[in-house]
């Protein structure tokens, strides 16, 4: 009396139907990288120099350059340090010469604090120009108040 209908199961229509999806979704993945180039991208500059200096303002135009310069920093208390590295003013030029090789044209920026004396700048830079550089340059800040990043600016003696 009833008719019988071959259906196909339930069950096992569906294991034929589903497959794995086999693309990666990358949005995770480059959103992850966006956020991390934006905080190196902000705490890079930061990073250059550790040497805390309270630099003097001026209004001279910067200086482009190609390489990374060598930086000689005096701070408040009148101690010099090469790069990060605390050193003796006797032992900056042996120093300098195995860094550059004895390069006569390589970059040595000297950053004074403006709490120290003229003469103690000028005692650095005379010791370093005496040694054979002839690329040294002094390191100030801008004066603009409504920028909020430190700008360099570099005067030649």
């Amino acid at each position: 009396m009833g008719a019988q209908i071959n259906l196909p199961s339930a069950g096992r229509n569906r294991r034929k139907s589903y497959r794995p999806v086999s693309d990666i979704n990358v949005t995770p993945f480059v959103d992850v990288m966006l956020v991390l180039l934006v905080v190196f991208m902000v705490t890079a500059p930061l990073l250059t120099v550790a040497v805390p200096v309270d630099l003097p303002k001026t209004e001279a135009r910067s200086i482009n350059q190609d390489k990374e310069p060598l930086v000689v920093s005096i701070d408040a208390a009148g101690k010099v340090y090469l790069q990060e590295n605390a050193t003796n003013l006797e032992d900056l030029v042996p120093k300098l010469k195995a860094i550059t090789g004895s390069n006569p044209d390589a970059r040595i920026f000297v950053r004074g604090d403006k709490a120290i004396t003229y003469g103690r700048i000028m005692e650095v830079m005379g010791t370093v120009s005496a040694a054979g550089f002839n690329k040294v340059a002094l390191v100030a800040e801008l004066p603009h108040p409504d920028t909020s990043a430190t700008k360099l600016h570099l005067h030649r003696p």
